[in-house]
């Protein structure tokens, strides 16, 4: 056996799942910078997923978008204890992450670039077509504001070094916002414009937990 297939081997070993899932536990690999745990999960996939599977979990994997993270499985009868935390939204945290998601999907089909990168303004542009033309416009871009941190801090937008309030929208927001979930949002803003209908000039106020999901 050449010195090769030796690291080959030893790269095969068990001994590296336990590392490799802990790691999943903790947040999203990324193929771009967790390198060394994402080839061991390339060379681990089948085990890590057996592995997780006994947890109640599965692993979503997307080796085309470089990126992997762990879901709990259906348990209609709730007999599992929840190893994934959920997260709790406000309304306008999840808005946003529906915009962009639609504004991922605008980009994927008409472009052959593979970063969509969105400046704040262009965020705030694209969130202000849903804002009541009456509404305070310094609190509402105070709010936009903490909402983009907020996002940030999930890990759907990325700052980019060296370029003022400028960012890139992370890919694995594909995942997470999926169909049933734009589906499930659409019911929440058609409340949403309801609630603008019933109060003219009046917008409402941020509704904490209207979405909870498992989120990085």
């Amino acid at each position: 056996m050449n010195p090769t297939d030796i690291t080959e081997t030893q790269a095969r070993t068990p001994e590296e799942l336990p590392g490799v899932v802990t790691r999943l536990f903790r947040g999203v690999v990324y193929a771009e910078s967790d390198e060394k745990v994402w080839q061991s999960l390339i060379t681990l996939e089948s085990q890590a997923r057996d592995y997780v599977e006994v947890l109640g979990l599965d692993l979503i994997l997307d080796e085309s978008e470089g990126y992997a993270f762990l879901r709990s499985r259906e348990d209609p009868e709730g007999d599992l204890p929840r190893l994934i935390p959920r997260r709790r939204l406000t309304f306008d945290v999840s808005l946003l992450l529906a915009l962009l998601r639609g504004r991922m999907l605008e980009f994927d089909t008409n472009s052959s670039e593979l970063r969509l990168i969105m400046t704040e303004q262009e965020i705030t542009d694209m969130v202000a077509v849903f804002l009541p033309e009456s509404s305070n416009q310094a609190r509402i871009l105070d709010r936009l504001g903490a909402n983009i941190k907020k996002v940030v801090e999930l890990g759907f937008l990325r700052k980019l070094r060296g370029q003022a309030d400028t960012y890139e929208v992370a890919r694995i927001l594909k995942a997470y916002v999926d169909a049933q979930w734009l589906e499930e949002f659409d019911a929440r803003l058609a409340d949403y414009h309801a609630s603008l209908d019933g109060s003219p000039g009046a917008a409402p106020e941020p509704r904490e937990g209207t979405t909870e999901r498992e989120l990085p």
